[in-house]
C-alpha cells in the first residue's frame, strides 16, 4: 500500500492506494498554508479508510519542482512519518504525477507549473495505451521556447499543471487544456507515479529545485555588480 502526498503549489493532496485501486484521497485549491492543512488532511483520510500508518508500505511525496517552501513542507512532513514508523519513503517528479492523472488518455502530456518570469516548470509525457513515458527531464522553460517546441510536436496535446492556463493563452489556445479535475497534481497521481519507483532510506529524501529562489538569484546579482 502506498501513501502519496503532494503540497508543491497552491494545492495539496493526498491518497492511498493498494496496487489496484485507489483506496481514498483527499484534495486541497485554497488558499491555506500547508503547514496547517497537510498532517490534518492526511490523518482524516487514514481515520476514515480505517487504515493506518502501520499499514502503508511505502510513503511517496513530490520533490520537485514546485514553491520553495510547500516543497519543503511536504518533505519534512515524509521524513518526519518514515522516520516515526520506520518505512521507506518514494521521491516523485511534480510533473511525473501530474502525467499520471492522464493514465488511460492518449495523448502528449504538456505538465506545467507557474515558474514566474515568463517561464514555467515543464516535462513532457507520451500516455498511450494506460503507459506514461517520459519525452524529457525535467526543466525551467520560457514560455516562447516551449510554445516553439509544442509545434513541432504531432497529435494530441493536452496542457496540464497550474500553468497550464498560463501556456494555452500565450499558444494561442492551440492545444487541449486539461479540465480542472485532472489539472493540478494529486496525491491518486503521486502513488500512481510512485508505483514502480525504488524506494529510499527518509534521511536521503531532499526536495529538487530548478533554479534558485528569489532571495539568492538577487544576491547573486549584487554580488556580481561588486
Amino acid at each position: 500500500m502506498i501513501l502519496g502526498i503532494d503540497s508543491s503549489a497552491i494545492t495539496a493532496g493526498c491518497a492511498l492506494y493498494d496496487g489496484e485501486k485507489i483506496l481514498a484521497e483527499e484534495f486541497l485549491n485554497v488558499a491555506h498554508t500547508h503547514s496547517q492543512t497537510l498532517l490534518p488532511m492526511i490523518e482524516t483520510m487514514l481515520e476514515t479508510s480505517g487504515k493506518t500508518l502501520s499499514d502503508v508500505e511505502k510513503i511517496a511525496v513530490t520533490t520537485g519542482p514546485g514553491s520553495f517552501t510547500g516543497l519543503r513542507i511536504g518533505v519534512s512532513c515524509v521524513k518526519g512519518m518514515c522516520l516515526g514508523v520506520k518505512k521507506p519513503c518514494v521521491d516523485v517528479s511534480t510533473l511525473e504525477a501530474i502525467a499520471y492523472n492522464f493514465v488511460g488518455i492518449d495523448g502528449i502530456i504538456c505538465a506545467c507549473m507557474d515558474a514566474r518570469l515568463k517561464q514555467v516548470y515543464n516535462a513532457l509525457f507520451k500516455s498511450e495505451n494506460g503507459v506514461i513515458t517520459r519525452l524529457c527531464e525535467d526543466r525551467a522553460i520560457s514560455l516562447a521556447d516551449l510554445s516553439e517546441e509544442l509545434e513541432n510536436l504531432g497529435g494530441k496535446i493536452i496542457l496540464a499543471g497550474d500553468g497550464a492556463s498560463l501556456a494555452h493563452e500565450f499558444t494561442g489556445e492551440k492545444y487541449t487544456l486539461a479540465p480542472l479535475a485532472l489539472r493540478f497534481q494529486r496525491g491518486s497521481g503521486v502513488c500512481l507515479a510512485a508505483e514502480n519507483k525504488p524506494v529510499i532510506e527518509a534521511a536521503a529524501l531532499m526536495p529538487k529545485y530548478l533554479r534558485m529562489a528569489q532571495a539568492e538569484r538577487e544576491r547573486a546579482e549584487k554580488l556580481q555588480q561588486k
